[in-house]
């Protein structure tokens, strides 16, 4: 059963724009509220936001939404979305949202679920509230003494740093580095600073000047231009660079190259079975990382486990297996000794932490192993057309699969966040064009 609110990542789109209203918000409140609430007492949410225009919009139209049907409401203001997650479980909350819409431009935003162990919501349980949305709520509305009330955490920035900076070695400082921090203008832009400062490191830091409308403009993890100049340019030791919500860390060195997650799984993967702190021999990633990764892991003793593209797939997967570390090529590491989801900030300090041990330059260290070839193309479609069920699409990836081989491989999956059609292959540099080429020529034909 297709869901008609919830995407790949929670609820997302243009502002103003179904699903991404106001009116959505106040019902998703409503009806995530009553179906959190399961036990007699108070029952309790908390939220986070970054730094869009329409944070304040959304925030007010879910108090409204919670409030009503009698769940107190902690407001934390501007904090990374992997913090709301923690301070859920750490406030003992029913529920935990995050206004957000990630990497994506200012004028989208979303809302991220949480439920009390601080892990976003599976499949099931949205639809269950999507349910609610497309009721009637009213029967659910709290009565005038049992309606929730809202309190803003004046502290929860502080509470997350202390938490952050309780993940790094307690003998170890990060004096003598000197780090550019790109927070992307978003929800990072006052805690990552402080939390790096308080190491010991010195801090060049962009991205920290947000308006509203210039989160992940030009900066952050998925612009990462702007951090390999400003590295080069400060003669600095490491670059990081966050997204809008905080949950993503991309990484240059010292010279400059930028480093995707995959770089830094296989980073993580050694030095964790080094110390032998890998509780399997595995890591978890989705279908979209690098070819090279896979083989780089075998050549060490290690498998890795894929899944479908998000890194909620990745944590359920993780949680699954017992193994625990895990991520996307995007930059989402997820490390439950550490967190319940995605922490940039901390994936960072994991990195830091390897520098700091091995005194060797980030440029020897940060790069694990070269990258397989690898083509993307996205191919535009219309909304309820499914290509990837005609035969001759099936025909033209059977056939690219063969042509590559077992040293190669072909991906191709719709998007979840957009009406296109992702075509992916790795292997040979020569035979994935023609194969990328084929798929593609084949969808654009059923399309048409």
């Amino acid at each position: 059963m297709g869901k008609k609110y919830f995407g790949t990542d929670g609820v997302r789109g243009l502002t103003n724009t179904f699903p991404m209203t106001a009116e959505t918000a106040l019902r998703l409140g409503m009806a995530a509220g009553k179906h959190f609430v399961r036990h007699s007492g108070r029952h309790s949410v908390v939220i986070g936001k970054d730094t869009r225009l329409s944070g304040y919009m959304i925030e007010s139209a879910l108090v409204a939404g919670f409030t009503s049907v009698g769940m107190d409401v902690f407001l934390f203001g501007p904090l990374p979305t992997p913090a709301v997650a923690l301070m859920t479980r750490s406030l003992r909350a029913d529920l935990g949202v995050m206004i957000t819409a990630s990497h994506n431009p200012y004028h989208d935003n979303g809302i991220k679920l949480f439920g009390p162990d601080g892990n976003k919501l599976d499949d099931k349980a949205e639809l269950k509230i999507e349910k609610r949305m497309d009721g009637s709520l009213t029967d659910d509305l709290a009565k005038p003494a049992d309606l929730g009330r809202a309190k803003r955490i004046d502290d929860a920035q502080a509470r997350y740093i202390e938490i952050v900076k309780s993940t790094f070695p307690r003998a170890q400082r990060l004096s003598g580095l000197r780090l550019v921090l790109d927070c992307a203008n978003g929800a990072a832009y006052k805690v990552a600073p402080d939390v790096l400062w308080e190491l010991g490191a010195d801090i060049i830091p962009i991205g920290v000047e947000p308006n509203g409308f210039n989160v992940n403009e030009e900066c952050g993890s998925t612009a990462p231009a702007r951090l390999s100049k400003e590295v080069v340019k400060y003669r600095a030791d490491l670059g990081i660079a966050l997204d809008g919500d905080g949950d993503r860390l991309i990484l240059c060195d010292e010279k400059g190259r930028v480093i995707d997650g995959d770089q830094i799984l296989g980073l993580l993967a050694r030095h964790w079975k080094e110390q032998g702190e890998l509780s399997q021999d595995a890591i978890v990633a989705t279908v979209m990382s690098n070819l090279g990764l896979e083989q780089y892991l075998s050549g060490i003793g290690l498998s890795l486990e894929r899944t479908k593209v998000g890194d909620r797939y990745v944590t359920e997967r993780m949680k699954q297996t017992g193994i625990n570390l895990g991520g996307e090529a995007s930059g989402h590491i997820v490390m439950p000794d550490h967190a319940p989801t995605g922490d940039g900030l901390i994936a960072a300090l994991q990195v830091l932490r390897v520098v700091n041990e091995s005194k060797k330059r980030a440029s020897e260290l940060l790069k694990v192993f070269d990258p397989a070839p690898q083509l993307l193309e996205n191919v535009r479609v219309k909304k309820g057309i499914a290509p990837l069920e005609t035969e001759a699409v099936k025909k033209a990836i059977e056939a690219g699969e063969k042509r590559l081989g077992k040293d190669g491989r072909v991906l191709v999956r719709a998007s979840g966040t957009e009406p296109v059609i992702r075509v992916m292959a790795e292997g040979d540099e020569a035979k994935i064009q023609q194969v990328v080429g084929d798929i593609r020529a084949a969808i654009e034909d059923a399309v048409n």
